[in-house]
């Protein structure tokens, strides 16, 4: 049998070995991926997305200098449920339907809300002259929503089959329209809308530039929520709970300081449209907006109902796990 003699390292390798043992490995900090939409119910995303630009970042200061946060801007709910569902971010600002959707799409395993962020900002609005008012007066008309499934979307099917309409994904008595917020005011101002059901700014942008206006307001209603991925909670559940505290004092110092909070809104928001955004706009957007902090179970009861009654959920999920808060 051979015999294998292993020879010692030569005196200048032996060297080199021992220096890089002694140097410390470095080791790679951690990255958080948040989704927002361009929208001013989205508050607090936007004021934090502007800081970081700014590289004064309110979350990376809590959570740690070994933080990154990344930033993702999305048109509307579905969009960001379903980049949680894919993996391809962490956290996202959104609204309640998407997130019970996605819910119950992954049968509850998948996704948490873990605080409230927002409440009211939402409306119908319709053209001036139309004479709209009720749910009838639309048999035949069309309404723009930002996205099939959005909370937005499903609350005007909602209110339409309540009205004793039929409406379907693809059709019925009315013509729903997914199109995104920007698109609106165009189509809005040419009269190929008869109304839309969106958020701010955007229903200030109907009203002001467009002479819309507004037949139905969801004033005390859940607008936004903060969503996270169970991935996110089991693999990072500490980091987590500091990103929904750091969210809590976010929303509180916004209320406190509302104007600096305002220009901020103002500035991210024409950065991520590439348009302007005057500071009347805000303000009155913002007059609509109630920030909060907690979401309850019970109200997603009203939001099961809706998504319900659009075609979305064939049946209703068990919502014991819906709500989560990191600690």
């Amino acid at each position: 049998m051979m015999r294998m003699t292993i020879k010692p390292l030569p005196h200048f390798f032996l060297g080199i070995w021992t220096l890089l043992s002694t140097v410390p490995v470095a080791i790679a900090g951690e990255t958080i991926r948040v989704g927002h939409f361009p929208n001013v119910t989205h508050v607090q995303a936007l004021v934090a997305h502007h800081l970081s630009r700014a590289g004064n970042g309110w979350f990376e200061q809590r959570l740690g200098k070994e933080v990154k946060i990344e930033w993702f801007v999305y048109n509307a709910g579905p969009s960001a449920m379903e980049a949680i569902l894919t993996d391809s971010i962490d956290l996202t600002y959104v609204g309640p339907s998407p997130a019970l959707n996605a819910y119950a799409r992954s049968n509850g395993e998948e996704i948490r809300i873990i605080a409230g962020a927002a409440a009211g900002g939402a409306a119908l609005v319709v053209q001036p002259d139309a004479g709209f008012g009720s749910p009838a007066d639309f048999r035949g008309k069309t309404i723009a929503t930002p996205q099939l499934g959005n909370t937005q979307d499903i609350a005007c099917r909602a209110w339409l089959a309540n009205g004793g309409l039929k409406v379907t994904q693809t059709g019925g008595d009315v013509f729903i329209v997914p199109t995104s917020n920007p698109d609106q005011l165009a189509l809005f101002q040419s009269k190929k809308l008869d109304a839309v059901w969106t958020v701010e700014p955007w229903v200030s942008r109907l009203e002001r530039d467009a002479g819309g206006k507004i037949l139905v307001e969801q004033s005390k209603e859940s607008i936004t929520v903060l969503v996270s991925s169970v991935k996110l909670l089991k693999t990072k559940r500490d980091l987590t709970g500091k990103f929904a505290q750091a969210h809590r004092e976010l929303t509180e110092w916004i209320r406190t300081h509302p104007q600096e909070a305002k220009e901020m809104v103002r500035q991210e928001l024409a950065a991520e449209t590439r348009g302007a955004v005057g500071p009347d706009l805000i303000a009155q957007a913002w007059t609509r907006i109630v920030l909060v902090t907690e979401v309850s179970r019970d109200e997603f009861q009203h939001f099961l109902l809706n998504a319900q009654r659009a075609g979305f959920l064939r049946t209703l999920p068990d919502l014991s796990r819906l709500i989560e808060r990191p600690h």
